[in-house]
């Protein structure tokens, strides 16, 4: 089933017209748990990886001998799904979720062994219209990263992993990508899903636009606050941060958000240009009291079975992960930030 975005609650143009000239698009990617294979564009899916080429490893020192196991996190969701199908989990699936919910330990593990990365996100730029070219053309988009949350100087960082490449290049894939024994957190591995792209337009994160326009949405959005106490309504009142700019959930191109920062500049290690988003992977497909960002397609669904984290990540602390690109050069190292 694809999955549609609503008609925005205010036409945000016709009440700034200047916002016209910053007008974008991005791609959400609406991943929703299925079987993709390595053919198609996915989210926690297997990857067109070459069956000669090595696995991508962490080998930066930190702890890494306690956890939970990949294959325990994916009966318990399993369990869990089919419990709130039918209403809430039985006696026997709480004994049986408490023993899948522990964490476990490998002492013979130290603090240096390899560990496989895991999967998160490949794409093909025939399923996304935002997703740009990679080097030299490239047309497949994997990222992955290490499933503990321990890297750089606060030992608490994410490292994910950027690989572009040419999916016709791809003679004999690997059918078994090796598997860590353990993982640091339940969130740091991806439910397979497949993905319904759709493109819809975007504004710039509210910081990042001229000062004269910023302050007048932002009296904009103090008037609507004030009629909303004053009508004494439940529902949150339309703002632009969270109803009008950028959307929440996965997506490709775009601008960044900065909800947990201050709008700082991006610039390429290598040649100093500013770089561009290329892909955003969030914890939440929406959220605010008014969902505004939840498809159509999610509204006659009952409430209890709507599923506003389908990949099951956990960013930062129920974030997301924005990854840059250098414009000018496609092969240049990418960076990213959480927010």
């Amino acid at each position: 089933m694809n999955r549609t975005t609503p008609p925005r609650p205010v036409h945000v143009e016709a009440l700034f017209p200047k916002l016209g000239a910053f007008r974008g698009t991005t791609t959400r990617l609406h991943p929703r748990p299925g079987r993709p294979d390595a053919s198609v564009s996915s989210v926690g899916g297997p990857l067109l990886w070459p069956a000669d080429e090595p696995w991508p490893v962490c080998t930066e020192p930190h702890k890494r001998s306690s956890g939970y196991r990949i294959a325990d996190i994916r009966r318990e969701r399993q369990v869990l799904a089919d419990a709130w199908a039918r209403d809430r989990p039985t006696d026997e699936e709480r004994v049986l979720l408490k023993e899948l919910g522990r964490r476990h330990r490998e002492r013979e593990i130290t603090d240096t062994d390899p560990i496989p990365l895991i999967s998160l996100v490949q794409l093909y730029r025939r399923d996304v219209s935002d997703l740009p070219p990679g080097p030299d053309g490239c047309d497949l988009l994997q990222v992955l990263w290490c499933p503990f949350e321990a890297h750089g100087p606060s030992r608490y960082g994410l490292a994910p992993h950027v690989r572009w490449r040419h999916s016709d290049q791809v003679a004999v894939s690997l059918d078994t990508p090796p598997q860590p024994a353990l993982v640091g957190f339940k969130g740091s591995v991806a439910e397979p899903c497949v993905l319904h792209p759709e493109q819809v337009v975007t504004y710039p994160y509210a910081g990042s636009l001229p000062a004269r326009l910023w302050r007048r949405i932002d009296s904009w959005e103090d008037a609507e606050e004030r009629k909303a106490e004053r009508r004494g309504l439940d529902d949150e009142p339309v703002t632009y941060h969270h109803d009008l700019s950028i959307p929440r959930g996965c997506r490709v191109g775009g601008f960044p958000s900065w909800h947990t920062t201050d709008p700082h500049s991006m610039n390429c290690e290598a040649c100093a240009a500013p770089m561009v988003l290329l892909l955003t992977l969030d914890s939440w497909e929406w959220s605010g009291a008014n969902c505004s960002w939840m498809p159509n397609e999610e509204w006659n669904v009952a409430e209890r079975l709507r599923d506003r984290c389908p990949t099951q990540l956990t960013i930062g602390r129920d974030g997301l992960l924005n990854i840059f690109a250098c414009p000018t050069e496609p092969g240049h190292p990418h960076r990213w930030c959480l927010q």
